[in-house]
C-alpha cells in the first residue's frame, strides 16, 4: 500500500498573487521580446527600400517580396531554436504546453516562407535577368556566398518538416524521429550563414548585421548552455542515481531517483527530461512528469510503449542519472480557486497524483477522474488509494472500451452521457474549481471542448502536453 506525505498545512485556497504576478512578468517579457525582434526585421525591409520595390512592379517586387520572406522565414527559424532550448524567459514566460504548439506553429510558417523566400527571389532575379528560372536557380547555387552550405541546410529542413507532418510521425519511433529532428539544427546553421554573408538586408548597416550576428549567436549559445552545459552540471553536482526500479500496473513503471549529495528543486505536476547513463542510447532525452511529491527522492511513472520506456525497467540501482528541468506550469501556482478537478488519461495521471500530493485543500474538495482501457493497466492505482484514505480524495475510475460518441474522451459504459453535464455532476459549484488535464493531445482536446461547454472559464483549465 502506498503511503501519502502529510497534507501541506493549510487545506484553504493558496494564497498565490505573487507567483502569478511573477508568470506574468515572465510573459509580458517574452512577449515584448518577440515583437520588438518582428519589428525590427520589419523596419530592416521598409528602409532596405521594399516598399519602393513593391510599387515599382515586374522583378524588383518579386525579389522585394522575396526578401520580406527571407527575412521573416530567418528570424522565425532563429525563434524556433530558441523556443525549445529551454531558455527561462520564454519557458516561464509560456509554459511548456504552449511552447511545443507554438514550436509547431513557428516551424512550419518559416519553412513554406524559406521555400516562398527561394521561389520569389529566383523569380524576380530571373525576370529581370530575362533568363530562365532554373538557370538562375543554378546561378544562385553555384556563385553566390554560402549558397552551396544554404541548400544543403534546406534539403536537412525539408526533411525534418516532412517527418514532422503528423501522420509521417505516427509511422516513426518516437527515437527515430527524435533523432532525425535534431537536424534542424544543423540545417538551420547552414541556412542562415549565406544572408549574413551576402543578404541586402543584413548586411545593409552595422546595426542589421550586429542584429543578426547577435541572434544567430545567442541561438547558438542557448542550445549549448541550456540544453547540454547546465543540465550536465547540476546532474553532476546533485549525483542523481536510480535508487529503485518497480512495476505499475500491467504496462508501466516507476523509478525512484535520489541525489547523492541533494536533489533538484521541483513543485508537484512539473517534468524533467530524463537521460539515464545505462548504455548505449543515453543521449535522447525522454519527458516524463513526477508521479508523486518531489522531496528527498524524484519519482517518475511511465507507460511502456516505446524503446525509451521500456529500457526504464531494465535500469538497476546505482545507474547515474541526468536531468534537466525542471519544466511545466501545470502546478498549483496555477491555481484560482479553492477545489480542484484533475482529469487523467494512461500515464496522464502521474503528473496529477504528484500535484495532489503537493496541494492543499480540504476533504471532499479534490476530485480525481482516471481514464484507462482496463482497471489493471492504471498507473499509480496504489497512490491513488492512499489519497483517498489519507486525504479525502474522491476518485472516479472510469475504464473500458473508448465511447464513439461526441464526447470521445468517456468509456463507452458511460456513452449515454452528454460530456459538459458529466462535468456539471462531478463539480456542481463549478466556479470554484481548477481544472487539470493531462493525456494523449486528441484526448485532452475533447475534454477541454466539453470542459469550456460546461461553462468553464479557459483562465481555470491547466494542461501539458509533450507533443511537438
Amino acid at each position: 500500500m502506498a503511503t501519502i506525505a502529510p497534507a501541506p498545512a493549510s487545506s484553504d485556497r493558496p494564497s498565490l498573487p505573487t507567483d502569478m504576478r511573477r508568470t506574468a512578468a515572465w510573459n509580458a517579457g517574452a512577449i515584448v521580446v518577440i515583437w520588438l525582434t518582428s519589428l525590427f526585421v520589419a523596419a530592416l525591409w521598409v528602409s532596405g527600400g521594399g516598399i519602393d520595390a513593391l510599387i515599382a512592379g515586374g522583378g524588383e517586387a518579386l525579389s522585394a517580396a522575396g526578401r520580406l520572406c527571407g527575412l521573416v522565414a530567418a528570424n522565425l527559424l532563429l525563434y524556433q531554436v530558441l523556443l525549445m532550448a529551454r531558455v527561462p524567459l520564454f519557458e516561464r514566460g509560456f509554459g511548456r504546453d504552449a511552447l511545443t504548439r507554438t514550436h509547431r506553429l513557428v516551424g512550419f510558417w518559416s519553412f513554406w516562407l524559406m521555400l516562398a523566400h527561394i521561389a520569389l527571389l529566383v523569380a524576380g532575379y530571373a525576370v529581370a535577368a530575362g533568363i530562365n528560372p532554373i538557370v538562375q536557380l543554378w546561378e544562385f547555387v553555384w556563385d553566390y556566398p554560402g549558397m552551396l552550405l544554404a541548400s544543403a541546410g534546406t534539403l536537412l529542413l525539408i526533411g525534418v518538416t516532412v517527418t514532422s507532418i503528423r501522420r509521417a510521425r505516427r509511422r516513426l519511433r518516437y527515437e527515430s524521429w527524435h533523432l532525425l529532428h535534431l537536424y534542424a539544427y544543423v540545417g538551420v546553421g547552414l541556412a542562415l550563414p549565406h544572408q549574413l554573408w551576402a543578404g541586402a538586408d543584413f548586411t545593409a548597416t552595422p546595426w542589421a548585421a550586429v542584429y543578426w550576428w547577435t541572434l544567430w549567436a545567442l541561438a547558438a549559445a542557448a542550445v549549448i548552455v541550456y540544453r547540454v552545459v547546465l543540465p550536465v552540471a547540476r546532474s553532476w553536482r546533485h549525483d542523481l542515481r536510480v535508487v529503485a526500479v518497480e512495476g505499475d500496473g500491467t504496462h508501466g513503471v516507476t523509478v525512484r531517483v535520489r541525489g547523492g549529495r541533494s536533489t533538484p528543486a521541483a513543485r508537484g505536476g512539473q517534468f524533467f527530461v530524463w537521460r539515464f547513463l545505462d548504455g548505449p542510447g543515453w543521449t535522447r532525452g525522454h519527458p516524463f512528469s513526477l508521479s508523486a511529491r518531489p522531496g528527498d527522492e524524484l519519482q517518475l511513472s511511465a507507460r511502456i510503449v516505446g524503446d525509451g520506456s521500456a529500457r526504464l525497467a531494465a535500469l538497476r540501482p546505482g545507474t547515474r542519472v541526468l536531468v534537466e528541468g525542471p519544466y511545466g506550469r501545470m502546478t498549483g501556482a496555477e491555481r484560482r480557486g479553492r477545489k480542484l478537478l484533475l482529469i487523467g488519461a494512461g500515464a496522464g495521471v502521474a503528473p496529477l497524483v504528484s500535484l495532489l500530493d503537493s496541494e492543499p485543500y480540504a476533504p471532499g474538495d479534490a476530485t480525481l477522474v482516471t481514464r484507462d482501457s482496463a482497471p489493471e493497466a492504471a498507473l499509480r492505482r496504489p497512490a491513488v488509494d492512499a489519497l483517498v484514505a489519507a486525504r479525502g480524495v474522491r476518485h472516479v475510475p472510469l475504464d473500458g472500451p473508448r465511447s464513439s460518441t461526441d464526447a470521445s474522451w468517456l468509456p463507452l459504459s458511460h456513452a449515454a452521457w452528454r460530456g459538459p453535464d458529466v462535468f456539471r455532476h462531478l463539480a456542481p459549484d463549478i466556479d470554484a474549481y481548477d481544472m487539470f488535464v493531462c493525456g494523449p493531445p486528441a484526448w485532452m482536446d475533447a475534454v477541454v471542448r466539453d470542459l469550456r461547454a460546461a461553462g468553464v472559464a479557459a483562465a481555470r483549465i491547466h494542461t501539458e502536453s509533450f507533443a511537438v
